[in-house]
Formats: C-alpha cells, sequence, structure tokens
C-alpha cells in the first residue's frame, strides 16, 4: 500500500511533469486556452503514456535487454507513441471532430511530447527514489504512467480554468495580453506546486 502511494503522489504531485520535470510544454501552453481541449488533451496524453508503458516496458525488460539490443530503446519507444498517437488520432476525429479541430496540430504533436517519451524511459531507470525496496515490474509501470498523465491533466485543467477566467478581464496592460500573461500564469502554477516537494516519499 505505502507503494501505491508513493507512486501516486510521486507522479501527480511532487515529480509532476508538467511543473517539476518541465515536460509537455508545448502542448501545456498551446491547448490550455479552453478547458475542453485541455480535458481532451489530457486524456489523450493519458491514454498514449499508459498503453505505451504497457507495452515498452515487458518490451524492454523481456526481450531487449536479453537479446543486448536495450541500446535502441529510444527508437523503439517512438516507434510504438508514434503508432498509439495515429490510432488515438483517428478515433478521436471519428468520435468527436469539434475535440479534434479544437486540439489542431498538438494532437499528432503527442507523437513528440517528451513526456510521453519521458515516462516510458523514467519507469526503465532508477525508480528507488518513489518505489523504495519494492521490485519495479509492469504493473508498477503502467500505474505511474497512468498517475503521471492524470497529474499532466490536472495541471492542464488548472491552467485552461485560469486562462480562461483572466480572459474575462478584458482591462489587461496590451503587452501582457496573450503569451505574456499565459507564462506568467504557468509560472504561479509552478511555484504553487513546490509546495509538493516537501512531501516524505
Amino acid at each position: 500500500m505505502g507503494t501505491f502511494i508513493a507512486i501516486v503522489l510521486a507522479a501527480v504531485l511532487t515529480n509532476n511533469f508538467i511543473t517539476v520535470k518541465t515536460y509537455g510544454i508545448c502542448p501545456f501552453l498551446g491547448v490550455s486556452k479552453k478547458t475542453s481541449s485541455a480535458v481532451g488533451m489530457g486524456v489523450a496524453v493519458t491514454l498514449v503514456m499508459a498503453i505505451a508503458t504497457a507495452i515498452t516496458y515487458p518490451l524492454y525488460e523481456y526481450v531487449m535487454v536479453p537479446l543486448k539490443i536495450d541500446f535502441l530503446e529510444i527508437i523503439f519507444f517512438i516507434f510504438i507513441i508514434a503508432v498509439l498517437v495515429q490510432m488515438i488520432e483517428q478515433i478521436i476525429k471519428k468520435v468527436s471532430p469539434t475535440l479534434y479541430k479544437a486540439m489542431g496540430i498538438y494532437l499528432p504533436l503527442i507523437t513528440t511530447n517528451c513526456a510521453v517519451l519521458g515516462v516510458c524511459e523514467l519507469v526503465i531507470g532508477d525508480m528507488s527514489s518513489i518505489i523504495g525496496d519494492a521490485a519495479m515490474n509492469t504493473g508498477w509501470a503502467v500505474l505511474y504512467a497512468v498517475f503521471a498523465g492524470l497529474g499532466f491533466t490536472l495541471v492542464m485543467v488548472i491552467m485552461s480554468g485560469l486562462r480562461e477566467r483572466i480572459n474575462c478581464y478584458g482591462d489587461m496592460p496590451r503587452a501582457l495580453k496573450g503569451f505574456p500573461i499565459a507564462m506568467i500564469t504557468a509560472s504561479i502554477i509552478c511555484m504553487a506546486f513546490t509546495v509538493f516537494s516537501y512531501i516524505q516519499l
């Protein structure tokens, strides 16, 4: 139970991919103008993270390492992520054309989203600071990926909510409108998340 809680807290709060690791900043700033598109992007990233980790972790541990081709991990991982993103893109296009249009170019860019590749790489590395003495396995890896995606979604939703509120107030200096105020908002969110770094896992 302690390992489960440590993984959840680390993935969502203390090691959040956006606010702490600064992965996935491109969709974070680009798709967070509306909450609906932010939620859609977050769900899509979470799905890709979970499925990609469920495939890449056992592939790495039980195929690549025994065959001593683990040095090709990034090539294999990017290929798997690209295939998954193409599948999810086609599903969203059919199920929700509005969401597909709202996400725009950022949906296929999940392929190059460093947060997705980052979680696949992280779980095959040294996770002892998070899981302690517990042995890493596919279950823990996928659990970490799911909650890393939920942490990503949480920050996306917070950012989109703040940006929607900010846009309601028209009286803003011209120099701050658009990207500058988005960067200031993102900085404040990141500073707020530093509080969670004091949680002892």
